[in-house]
């Protein structure tokens, strides 16, 4: 498993701080001082992780979705980062990145049944949901990016890690990309390593399941990325595109991600061209941006390069008024889904998440009544 450099070693005392300030509110926690909420009533699936962004929360949230919606009414709660309101907000069809966030915008355009709300303060978020009339009140909420938010208590946790940045060789947060340390993962019910290669060996998978010292009543599994088409920016293209096409293109990789790198790698099983413009996640592009962006395509070789993004840029960028449009014909954006790297443990999964769902939502009707 490859190993980042990314640790910070004159931050180290902060991180040392940081760590004191995270065990002491955890403890408060544990020992009931800082009273957190649990909804018996409902399956509040946590999906969350350790890092500060980059492990694949989206596609997994949307693999859940999939799982659950033929059965259930699906809510998706967020925090919507970077958007510009506050409070709740429950999202409609009209409702735009910068007013949701990117990533809810992207789920609701996608599922476009499924309720998707937005609420720094989970609690109310939860609360005001199951406020909803009974028809339309959901049956399983999946909490975003909600582990370190303890003041809700899920009824059940996920805690993803990307293979590329172990968790176990991570330092806390100023030095490294840790929240908090590895001893929050007694919170899960399973970890799953995400973004693996898919011919992962089984040495790096035995140093992780030895690595993340988990309690036999929890699981570790792990998933990797799928690629699908390349999708047109451009609503009247309707020309998708497989990824054997970008081979002898030149390539302008423009991404606003915290990890870009697999895509990055990805890219280049097709082409050995590829310029990459790198953005803070969830960048809003400004007009300079735009013209970085023309200025670079047009250095490319003429009507050989095309611009890739990852479908969570396209949906800020396709809200860029006036795309120019001499590059809006080559922008396409290339979607991703979860695959898990064995089969038995996909049903695994399954099975477990479906089973709780399941057992809480007959629980819940029992409270009810």
């Amino acid at each position: 498993m490859e190993k980042k450099e990314h640790i910070k070693g004159s931050l180290l005392p902060l991180s040392w701080l940081y760590g004191i300030v995270v065990s002491a509110r955890n403890k408060l926690f544990d020992w009931n001082i800082f009273k957190h909420q649990s909804y018996p009533q409902i399956s509040i699936i946590c999906v969350g992780n350790l890092t500060v962004g980059g492990t694949g929360k989206t596609p997994h949230i949307e693999y859940l979705i999939e799982l659950l919606m033929p059965k259930y009414k699906v809510a998706v709660l967020s925090r919507g980062y970077k958007r510009q309101t506050a409070g709740f907000i429950l999202a409609n069809q009209q409702s735009g990145y910068s007013e949701i966030g990117d990533e809810p915008f992207q789920i609701k355009r996608k599922f476009p049944d499924v309720l998707v709300a937005v609420d720094k303060d989970r609690q109310d978020g939860i609360e005001k949901l199951l406020q909803l009339p009974e028809s339309e009140k959901p049956e399983v909420i999946l909490l975003d990016d909600g582990f370190q938010h303890r003041w809700v208590k899920p009824s059940y946790s996920i805690v993803l890690s990307d293979y590329n940045r172990p968790v176990y060789e991570d330092k806390l947060l100023p030095a490294g990309g840790l929240r908090e340390s590895l001893n929050g993962l007694v919170r899960t019910n399973i970890v799953l390593v995400t973004k693996c290669p898919k011919e992962m060996k089984p040495i790096d998978m035995r140093i992780a399941s030895n690595s993340f010292r988990l309690f036999p009543y929890q699981s570790l599994m792990f998933t990797s990325m799928s690629y699908g088409q390349l999708i047109p920016l451009d609503k009247n293209n309707k020309e998708e595109l497989d990824l054997p096409a970008l081979v002898g293109k030149e390539i302008l990789l423009v991404t606003g991600i915290a990890a870009p790198e697999p895509l990055l790698k990805k890219l280049n099983e097709y082409s050995t061209k590829i310029t990459h413009i790198a953005f803070p996640d969830h960048h809003n592009f400004t007009e300079y941006d735009i013209e970085t962006i023309t200025d670079q395509f047009s250095e490319l070789t003429e009507n050989k390069g095309i611009i890739v993004m990852t479908e969570k840029d396209a949906v800020r960028l396709s809200s860029f008024k006036n795309l120019p449009e001499d590059i809006m014909p080559f922008i396409y954006y290339i979607p991703i889904k979860v695959v898990f790297l064995n089969e038995e443990e996909q049903i695994q999964f399954n099975k477990k998440i479906l089973n709780h769902v399941r057992k809480n939502t007959r629980n819940g009707q029992l409270h009810q009544e």
